[in-house]
């Protein structure tokens, strides 16, 4: 009986390997939020219906392809692992369950910068989070950190690097940032949209538009670009004069929703002034770079999300509604559910809330749910 890691599991997303699922959780969590996998193949029994015995499930099972338990946050899948090694069928389990999937990031390299720098991209795959460091002459920036600072940091030090700045694109609702937390812990610089931060209790500098940053000796420029549209403060970078940040604005397979501060009938217009003229007015060969995926579709081959603008101009739908109305209609007719907790994660990056380790896991369980598609 094999112990499973996230990182494993990871690999058989990004590789698009074959594997079967036997999710053992409740089904209403199994079909809100689950491992997205292209070839992955799922069955969902609840553990309590399998307390008697597995004699019933064994000969459902493949016997050609691999076998993951998987539960919330390991317990029930051990248990149920452990039955079915007992009758002969060869199974692994989830370490730290969906818990841990939640919350492991895959580091990915994008590019190597012309000015001689590396850009990376974090990939939360149970999250569908994405963050960015860039990297060069021993200075590093990262943008839209999540919660898990360790992980920036380690990083970093991995490659010889000293975290100089930290962006958020916005104040963020799905997920808890990390980017206070790890400017605190490197001594880096903040930015925050001063519009998104009228209500912080803490320091920071003022990301605004046309803020321009350097990194490192090779002198890598990220610029911001002031696009509201997700929240009234919302920022876009363009970094090495190829790359396009655009945080929660603009995804390759759906556009943002304008609705997570209760104001979507007064956002949806600066939504589709940011996607219907100020992006317009930028080179579509520009690579988009989002901070948010939605469907495990939207990973390229090597396990990155990004696509050129230029193509996205042409394929994504919410760059095609030509109607001023029903773009808002389109938008606000078809805003998926609320993300958990959305309110007090909102609290939490204000700084006016300081939950524990486990009730910030508690707040971000479930999918991402920051696009209109």
């Amino acid at each position: 009986m094999e112990k499973w890691t996230a990182q494993k599991v990871a690999n058989y997303v990004i590789h698009k390997k074959q594997l079967f699922i036997l999710d053992v959780r409740n089904q209403d969590a199994f079909e809100d939020w689950k491992i997205d996998g292209e070839n992955f193949e799922y069955m969902n029994i609840p553990y309590f219906d399998l307390l008697d015995g597995v004699e019933e499930l064994v000969p459902q099972l493949p016997k050609d392809k691999e076998i993951l338990v998987v539960c919330a946050k390991e317990g029930s899948s051990v248990m149920v692992a452990e039955m079915l090694d007992e009758a002969g069928v060869k199974v692994g389990y989830l370490k730290g369950g969906m818990k841990a999937w939640s919350s492991y990031l895959e580091p990915l390299k994008v590019a190597d910068l012309e000015k001689g720098g590396e850009l990376y991209q974090f990939v939360r795959l149970g999250k569908g989070c994405l963050s960015y460091m860039v990297i060069s002459e021993g200075e590093a920036a990262v943008i839209d950190a999540v919660r898990f600072a360790d992980v920036f940091e380690n990083f970093a030090k991995e490659k010889n690097a000293v975290i100089r700045h930290v962006f958020d694109t916005h104040l963020h609702a799905d997920h808890i940032s990390g980017g206070r937390l790890l400017a605190e812990k490197t001594g880096a610089t903040y930015y925050l949209p001063p519009k998104d931060a009228e209500e912080v209790v803490f320091d920071y500098a003022p990301l605004e538009d046309a803020t321009t940053v350097k990194i490192g000796q090779a002198k890598i420029d990220i610029q911001a670009i002031y696009s509201p549209g997700h929240t009234i403060g919302s920022t876009s970078f363009i970094i090495d004069e190829k790359y396009f940040l655009t945080g929660d604005i603009l995804f390759i397979d759906s556009i943002g929703r304008p609705d997570l501060a209760g104001l979507a009938e007064d956002w949806v217009g600066d939504l589709r002034e940011t996607l219907y003229n100020r992006y317009r007015q930028l080179s579509e060969d520009l690579y988009v770079l989002p901070a948010h995926f939605m469907i495990i579709e939207e990973l390229n081959e090597d396990g990155t999300v990004g696509k050129r603008f230029g193509d996205l101009l042409a394929e994504n739908h919410g760059l095609n509604i030509e109607n001023e109305e029903e773009f808002r209609k389109t938008v606000t007719d078809n805003l998926p559910p609320q993300p958990n907790a959305y309110t007090q994660i909102r609290h939490v990056n204000m700084g006016r809330l300081t939950p524990s380790a486990d009730e910030q896991t508690e707040m971000e369980i479930g999918p991402n749910r920051c696009a209109v598609r």
